[in-house]
């Protein structure tokens, strides 16, 4: 065992080291791995046993976490609307869509039907979750969506796995109980984590605290995360879903940073176990056999479950934040091998069918990570126009001029338009993302939905008379998109932009752009600055 161990951690370093001169990410050297080690060792049975299957949980346990730790209540219940509505409606319309096309084109029986249309409803948490977490994007208007989808389907595998069990049933006059006393174990657990996150978390933390000692720390994290965990698969749901709500009350408390840097190396260790399971997973004789099912089946499922969520998330959002929510979620996650593997020890699925729907899940989940990484560039290309319209009946002179152009009202549009109406400067705001552009109407203020890389656009709002012009977003592409635009009006003379990293500044320097703000610059000369300071207050003690 301890040999297999060692050749699995050995084989998973050197394909992530070839992978990383590729730029790719780790969970497809962990997922490469699996697959190596499951033929090198005999290992396809090894991934059907029950403890492994925990350990390699709490990965999406530890994951979900410190997810958690970034959306207090107050965060969760503003976003009540993308886990409810969107994420709710994407499970039953993907479910019954599936449900219709299994029982009456491919003439399953409707218990097999339904399971497998919940099952497909699923996207994976554990992938998606770690890349936007890793990358940042998790905070953009895409990733609130993505995470809101996820939460909905997390809390949506309770009813699936009750619904396996009413259909396992022999006596299907308790069901009624069944449901009666999920209900109750659902208000319980809530309770009990509620009262406990609000009240004795900050008091029992300060106590370990005082005692100075990081592994008490440590482990009285773990006891946290771990026990909500617990205590929420005691009362018959999901292990991530207590440890999701454990996160969302320690960020109420002032250890929300240090427990979240404690808890990182375990979550990463237990995530390349997890993705190492699914690896395992992966059998080229099924996919020999079945090679012509899959090649059907892994389309037409990652286009549907595209085509639905692409449309849910359109209906009150921009072309782009629906297609990058879309393609973020196309994939089929791994509570539905769970789902799957469940309904096949149950007789309600074939295990041929069981079979074929693992491995173009699994296929479904290797593709992920390479289209998450470039995820800004293909919506770039894809939809380079994302909405040219104005929305609103807002005019501009004719006349117009040395009025300030701010591109952007997301948080540091804000601030900059703040500054600006404290010095009554005149200025114009443009803004493609609905949700701000709803936040700048509130305020009454001048502001126009649209896409500022639209020539269009641009001059209906007398660039070229304006005084200067703030290029004030975060997506590196659609900035060097917008900048180019802006060049080919203004020349470039009087645009402002902030980047995060001297690299993306370098790539703007064609453009002709004199004022560049790098971030990290700023930062650092701030903190420099700061270091100054304390070093002369320390020589005048």
């Amino acid at each position: 065992m301890l040999g297999i161990i060692v050749w699995t951690i050995f084989i998973a370093v050197m394909v992530n080291l070839l992978l990383k001169r590729f730029n790719l990410p780790t969970i497809i050297g962990y997922i490469a791995t699996g697959t190596i080690i499951a033929y090198l060792f005999d290992l396809h049975s090894a991934v059907n046993n029950h403890d492994l299957k925990e350990i390699a949980e709490f990965g999406i346990v530890f994951l979900m976490f410190t997810i958690g730790l970034e959306f207090s209540i107050d965060h969760l219940n503003k976003m009540k609307k993308e886990v409810l509505v969107t994420g709710g409606l994407q499970i039953v319309v993907t479910t019954v869509f599936v449900f219709l096309v299994c029982m009456y084109i491919l003439g399953f029986d409707y218990k097999t039907s339904l399971v497998i249309g919940a099952a497909l409803s699923l996207s994976s948490t554990a992938i998606v979750l770690k890349i936007y977490n890793e990358s940042g994007d998790i905070k953009k208007p895409y990733g609130r969506r993505v995470l809101g989808i996820l939460i909905m389907q997390d809390i949506g595998v309770i009813p699936i796995l009750l619904m396996i069990s009413i259909f396992s049933m022999d006596d299907s006059k308790s069901i009624a109980n069944i449901i009666f006393e999920t209900t109750v174990a659902a208000f319980i657990l809530i309770l009990l984590l509620y009262v406990t996150g609000k009240y004795l978390l900050e008091p029992f933390f300060e106590y370990v605290s005082e005692s100075k000692s990081e592994e008490l720390f440590v482990a009285s994290v773990l006891l946290v995360a771990i026990g909500a965990s617990h205590m929420a698969y005691y009362f018959g749901f999901s292990h991530s879903l207590g440890a999701f709500i454990a996160g969302m009350m320690i960020s109420e408390t002032k250890f929300k940073h240090q427990v979240e840097a404690d808890l990182v190396p375990f979550r990463n260790l237990l995530l390349g176990v997890f993705f190492i399971t699914v690896g395992m997973q992966i059998n080229f004789s099924v996919i020999a056999e079945h090679i012509f099912t899959i090649l059907i089946l892994l389309p037409v499922l990652l286009g549907l479950k595209y085509i639905i969520i692409y449309l849910l998330v359109r209906i009150d959002d921009t072309k782009r934040v629906a297609f990058k929510t879309a393609l973020s979620l196309v994939q089929i996650g791994e509570f539905s091998l769970a789902v799957l593997e469940l309904a096949r020890s149950k007789s309600l699925i074939d295990p041929t069918y069981s079979q074929i729907l693992i491995v173009t899940i699994v296929i479904s989940m290797l593709l992920t990570p390479l289209v998450l990484k470039n995820l800004s560039s293909i919506a770039a290309r894809i939809l380079p126009e994302d909405t040219m319209q104005i929305v609103n009946s807002m005019q501009i002179a004719d006349d117009t001029k040395g009025h300030i152009v701010v591109i952007g009202y997301g948080h540091l549009g804000q601030e900059v338009v703040e500054k600006l109406k404290a010095e009554h400067r005149n200025y114009v705001i443009i803004e493609h993302n609905m949700k701000y552009y709803k936040i700048g109407k509130d305020k009454n203020e001048p502001i126009i939905f649209g896409n500022a890389a639209s020539k269009t656009i641009l001059q209906s709002i007398n660039i070229k008379e304006s005084a200067a012009i703030v290029v004030a977003i975060d997506n590196p592409e659609k900035l060097t998109l917008i900048c180019e635009v802006i060049d080919d009006l203004t020349h470039n003379t009087k645009t402002i932009v902030k980047v995060g990293r001297k690299s993306e500044a370098k790539e703007l320097e064609r453009l002709h752009i004199e004022h560049i703000i790098v971030e990290d610059e700023v930062l650092s000369q701030a903190i420099l600055e700061e270091t100054r300071s304390c070093r002369l207050d320390f020589i005048k003690k």
